[in-house]
């Protein structure tokens, strides 16, 4: 998660930007808390992995050997490769997912955290940079500009065509859509190409729908495998979630999803680190969006307005390869761990780059207090050319059961947010059919009001026997 970016010893005030006195606890000039401020810790990047000279292969079934990965991600947090007794990892903080109390909130989250109420702008108003992503509350979205079009239910839906070889319309099912995009049958306007996406591969499937009240899906996702260096398969999701606030929010999402998963189809093969191809990944999309910023030829050189409202977007990504787990993000899009067995606990394996959670984390607010705050969704982490630091965040896990791994947009995880929530939603056969369990997850949020674009991709994580030749051995 993204703290606030300050030191102990602090030049201004985060309130007013006045310099305070030395060894004041409050400003002088506006009351601040002077420390309530989180110190920054060190940032020290994740440092390229390389990989040693391969031993000769027993055979192709030969197990992949990896060095071990940094054991801090660029935020200069503990990510250690873990096999634990009953769940499968630590969160991007290090902190060990030991309960179901513990497996649904943001490492620091709790009914026990400390309480800190702020008055309205105060100092969680001024305590991070923060991005406001214009999305509607159940009940708000007249105010939020979005435009209340139905969609269609992908669960109903059938994508076969017609034995004619016509599209048939997605709203009776039975008309023929003409060439303006119309149903002969019913008038219904069809949906546009990216207002429903699909995919599915052997080991991964992805749905993505606009919602019932954007008028057009800013999400997108890349899925897709590869094979790693010995033969065996390394499977991959991304997805990434437009922020509303930005200007071309969809062009920011489909250039953060396709450069991530061109960078990890090339950086996999090699043999680099799963958790350090990640990381770069995300820095390629970070790039992939900057450049949509730029300014063409022959604009002026000297705008200091020119990033203001530049193109963002978050990402999440998840990869399976060699009996391990990798997840990276920034921003407050998430993966959770649905076990294949439903009695034994699931999990959240990120925390959200968001104003809430910085505030629990920090010991300012209680959970329950910060998520009914208006600015508890306003982010503090994104892809673009306006934000303050890039500041990926990566975890590795080894997971000794096999499961599902899903990674969402907020459109779907805000209609179940919980682990246990999540795991109630997801259908028992997901992962012998993921696409149909996908449809089923993005039906789900549209029952709960569809506020949202919603995108989740569903990646089955099995688990061989031991002495299968498939553990992965990290040196």
């Amino acid at each position: 998660m993204s703290q606030s970016h300050q030191q102990p010893a602090l030049a201004k005030c985060p309130g007013c930007e006045e310099p305070p006195a030395a060894g004041d606890l409050f400003c002088g000039v506006c009351g601040y808390d002077l420390s309530a401020v989180p110190a920054r810790p060190d940032d020290r990047p994740t440092m390229a992995i390389t990989v040693p000279p391969a031993a000769p292969a027993a055979g192709a079934g030969g197990a992949v050997r990896w060095p071990a990965a940094e054991e801090t991600d660029s935020s200069d947090v503990p990510a250690p490769v873990v096999r634990p007794a009953d769940v499968p990892g630590t969160d991007s903080g290090g902190r060990p997912l030991t309960g179901p109390d513990a497996l649904d909130a943001t490492p620091g989250r709790g009914a026990g955290s400390p309480a800190g109420p702020l008055p309205a702008g105060g100092p969680g108003a001024a305590a991070a940079r923060v991005r406001h992503d214009d999305r509607a509350d159940p009940g708000g979205a007249e105010a939020s500009g979005d435009f209340a079009l139905a969609a269609p239910d992908p669960r109903a839906a059938d994508h076969a065509a017609p034995a004619s070889g016509a599209k048939v319309c997605v709203a009776c099912r039975s008309g023929r859509v003409d060439p303006d995009g119309y149903c002969e049958n019913c008038g219904h306007a069809q949906p546009r190409e990216r207002d429903h996406m699909e995919q599915e591969l052997d080991a991964v499937a992805a749905v993505s729908d606009r919602g019932l009240r954007h008028h057009r899906n800013e999400d997108s996702f890349a899925v897709s495998s590869t094979a790693l260096p010995d033969g065996s398969a390394a499977v991959v999701a991304i997805v990434c979630d437009g922020v509303s606030s930005a200007s071309r929010p969809d062009e920011a999402s489909a250039a953060a999803a396709s450069a991530a998963n061109e960078a990890l189809l090339e950086s996999l093969p090699r043999g680099t680190h799963p958790q350090t191809a990640m990381h770069e990944a995300i820095v390629a999309a970070s790039e992939a969006v900057n450049a949509l910023a730029r300014e063409p030829a022959g604009a002026r050189e000297h705008d200091a307005h020119r990033h203001q409202n530049a193109p963002a977007c978050t990402l999440v990504g998840a990869i399976a390869a060699g009996g391990l787990l990798i997840v990276g993000w920034v921003g407050d899009s998430r993966v959770y761990w649905v076990p294949e067995d439903r009695t034994q606990p699931t999990a959240r394996l990120t925390e959200d780059d968001s104003w809430a959670a910085q505030m629990v984390a920090a010991g300012l607010m209680n959970e329950a207090e910060a998520y009914a705050d208006e600015r508890a969704h306003a982010i503090t982490g994104w892809l673009g050319a306006d934000a303050y630091e890039l500041e990926p965040h990566t975890a590795a896990f080894q997971p000794d059961r096999p499961g599902l791994v899903v990674v969402c947009t907020d459109g779907l995880w805000n209609y179940a947010e919980s682990g246990e929530e999540m795991a109630a939603a997801v259908p028992a056969d997901a992962g012998d059919q993921p696409l149909r369990a996908a449809r089923a997850l993005v039906g789900h949020a549209l029952d709960g009001g569809g506020h949202d674009n919603v995108t989740v991709a569903l990646l089955p994580f099995v688990v061989r026997p031991q002495g299968a030749g498939s553990a992965c051995d990290t040196a």
